[in-house]
């Protein structure tokens, strides 16, 4: 064999040697399979509609329900929300903490600093501090405020300290 032909074969010898190593290296790199993960299924139907807040798995979660007319006011929403999930929000796992009984009554800009006031009928001081974060967080969704302007909550029983919604 001509010496050029030996060096010809040592070099593919090499890179052979050099990818088979490569190979068995990267072949343990510290992936292991696993289950499939799963999670909620992902919002259908139109994208425009009425966003509010109920609980999945414990936590806050945006709902959007499909818009019947035009887009409804603030108000209207929170009445939406007191209303409490429809029975597919139900069997997708929402529940809500906001009780059917409470209702808004009125809508204002906070008198003494940014942000909104919304009277409620009935006692919004024994409120949750989740179904308290529900209706701040519709309340900033829907009047399209930014979602670190606090919302003042005010029932029959007084008022509740101004809040912002936890979500970003």
């Amino acid at each position: 064999m001509s010496r050029a032909r030996r060096t010809v074969s040592r070099r593919r010898g090499a890179v052979l040697a050099v990818g088979l190593l490569v190979a068995l290296l990267t072949a343990g790199c510290g992936v292991r399979p696993t289950d499939v993960i799963t999670g909620r299924s992902a919002v259908s139907g139109p994208s425009a509609g009425e966003g509010l807040y109920l609980i999945a798995d414990g936590e806050l979660a945006l709902v959007v329900r499909p818009a019947k007319n035009a887009p409804a006011s603030p108000l209207e929403t929170l009445v939406l929300l007191a209303t409490g999930p429809t029975e597919a929000e139900r069997s997708a796992g929402f529940t809500s903490e906001v009780p059917a009984d409470i209702a808004p009554v009125s809508m204002t800009p906070s008198a003494d600093e940014p942000g909104i006031t919304v009277r409620m009928k009935g006692a919004v001081l024994p409120l949750s501090t989740l179904a308290a974060n529900q209706i701040i967080c519709t309340v900033a969704l829907s009047s399209q405020q930014i979602s670190y302007a606090p919302v003042t909550l005010a029932g029959s029983d007084g008022a509740r300290p101004p809040w912002s919604c936890p979500i970003e």
